[in-house]
């Protein structure tokens, strides 16, 4: 099993040695041919004027040093910050690893004995959902991915609560748990999944990005340790379709958080993202 797991790990180096490296990073190193040569791989020829343009009005409008860690919690830099940490609260809180964690015995409830069979189940639906979204992410936007996916979220979490739970439901208990275990996945990787990793480098200003996108993935993986953690303690008090009505909350106010507090960062330039954040704060 830990064999297997080199595999993918060689095909992610051997895909990173012929990646084109950041033209920002070459950009802000002097390496100005290597970065117009790395824009024409990423964005096309007709790019690279248009490009160059906006790296250089970035550094000449921005003398401001790097951000140190107390900044990211300013006046100025908090509201953003705050954003960025809530999407992978509300991610790991919505309760996927939870769900992961118990999907074996949802399926053996179903009369679905095979463990493998039940993760090859789960597995499948979070790629084929990662898919529509690589596909859906530039064409709809990443605000509404991200409502669609917790939507859907809440609705699959309050199915799997009324499967275990209400009696006229419980001739079906088990196809209707495998349902919206499997929906569940599914509309995660719709958006909840891939769309915060994407949106923290586009709302973060330059001179904070770094120390922010840090702080907002020290979030995640605290919030999915103690998930991991606790998550069979407190079924074992309230019950599991407690717990999955607890996350169908979670996602619910997911949604009306990022209804209200994040922003649209489909067809904008990293520079034009910064832009805009700053006249709104």
């Amino acid at each position: 099993m830990f064999g297997i797991s080199i595999v993918p790990s060689i095909l992610l180096a051997l895909g990173m040695a012929v990646s084109p490296e950041s033209p920002r990073w070459l950009f802000q190193q002097g390496k100005l041919s290597q970065a117009e040569t790395a824009i024409k791989k990423l964005y096309g020829r007709e790019k690279v004027a248009e490009v160059m343009y906006d790296l250089k009005a970035a550094s000449q409008g921005s003398s401001e040093p790097d951000a140190g860690w107390l900044d990211l919690f300013s006046k100025r830099y908090w509201k953003v910050v705050s954003v960025g940490a809530a999407m992978f609260l509300f991610q790991q809180l919505a309760g996927i690893n939870a769900v992961v964690y118990y999907s074996t015995s949802v399926f053996r409830s179903a009369g679905i004995a095979s463990d493998v069979a039940a993760s090859a189940l789960v597995g499948a639906a979070n790629v084929f959902g990662t898919m529509i979204a690589s596909s859906l992410m530039d064409k709809q936007g990443r605000k509404s991915l991200l409502i669609t996916s917790f939507s859907g979220m809440a609705a699959s979490m309050l199915l799997l609560s009324l499967s275990f739970t209400w009696k006229a439901l419980a001739p079906y208990s088990g196809p209707l748990a495998v349902a919206g275990t499997v929906l569940y996945v599914l509309s995660f990787a719709l958006g909840a999944g891939p769309v915060p990793a994407l949106l923290l480098p586009e709302i973060f200003a330059s001179r904070i990005r770094a120390k922010a996108v840090a702080l907002s993935l020290g979030m995640h993986w605290v919030s999915n340790f103690f998930i991991g953690l606790y998550f069979l303690s407190v079924v074992n008090k309230f019950g599991i379709s407690t717990v999955y009505l607890g996350f169908a909350s979670v996602c619910a106010l997911a949604v009306v958080y990022i209804a209200g507090n994040v922003v649209e960062t489909k067809g904008r330039s990293l520079e034009e993202i910064e832009r805009a954040l700053s006249s709104a704060s």
